[in-house]
């Protein structure tokens, strides 16, 4: 059995050939991203590392789908992501991914537990009952330690608590991915290396694959790999340890 799990953690499940993202300003073309050629194993951690304007989140969104790259392929989990139309490119965006943002994005009007089970609402396009939403997001709070917090508006929550709400909500439709950018970008050190643990709990919980983005030193130091992006070419990765 772990024989099989480690030839399964080997298997090439995020892969990007030859991205490049370039926009137009006004009669010049800026290149954001030259050529990235980049590989995640099934299961795996790293942190993809680089200075502000390397072009870190830039990549994280089109290796998620949410933006598109001028040029190049990406394939999640053998699927070639840009090959799909729109609806279907969303619905495997949804199913597989899980996203966590430097500002939580968690909607101010809804309660904790609303919030993580947003995505759930959105994909049965409201069929599921509010019972079995509630649930699921009480399950995902309590493993992200914020059963007492269920519900309370994220105004009434720490910058560290509405992170780990973020994360329980990425967890809701039970991605195989997690992207995470800048995650600790907008806490202070203890709740970023609160964060950092909760990461690495997760992963050990769960074995979901997990890329985080940041330029902190904090987060290259915790990633077991890191993967080092300057003016939109992948300089170096390897391990950490």
């Amino acid at each position: 059995m772990e024989s099989s799990r480690q030839n399964d953690s080997r298997k090439d499940f995020l892969v990007a050939r030859g991205v490049r993202r370039v926009y137009r300003v006004g009669r010049r073309e800026l290149a954001v991203l030259k050529g990235i050629d980049l590989t995640l194993g099934r299961g795996e951690v790293a942190a993809l590392a680089g200075p502000s304007g390397a072009g870190k989140s830039t990549l994280l969104h089109i290796l998620g789908a949410l933006d598109e790259p001028t040029a190049g392929t990406v394939s999640l989990d053998g699927e070639n992501v840009f090959r799909l139309g729109r609806r279907a490119r969303a619905r495997l965006r949804s199913g597989k991914v899980g996203f966590v943002f430097q500002f939580f994005h968690l909607l101010p009007e809804f309660r904790a537990w609303e919030n993580v089970a947003m995505p759930c609402r959105i994909r049965s396009r409201g069929t599921q009952a509010a019972s079995r939403l509630r649930d699921r997001a009480a399950r995902l709070l309590d493993l992200v330690g914020l059963t007492e917090r269920m519900e309370h508006y994220p105004s009434q929550l720490s910058g560290g608590e509405q992170q780990r709400v973020a994360v329980a909500r990425a967890l809701a439709n039970d991605p195989d991915l997690i992207l995470a950018d800048e995650p600790t970008g907008n806490l202070d050190s203890r709740a970023g290396s609160e964060l950092l643990e909760l990461f690495g709990r997760l992963h050990s919980e769960t074995g979901k694959t997990l890329l985080v983005v940041s330029h902190d030193r904090q987060v290259a130091d915790w990633a077991p790999r890191v993967i080092r992006i300057r003016d939109g070419l992948i300089e170096e990765t390897g391990s950490t340890g």
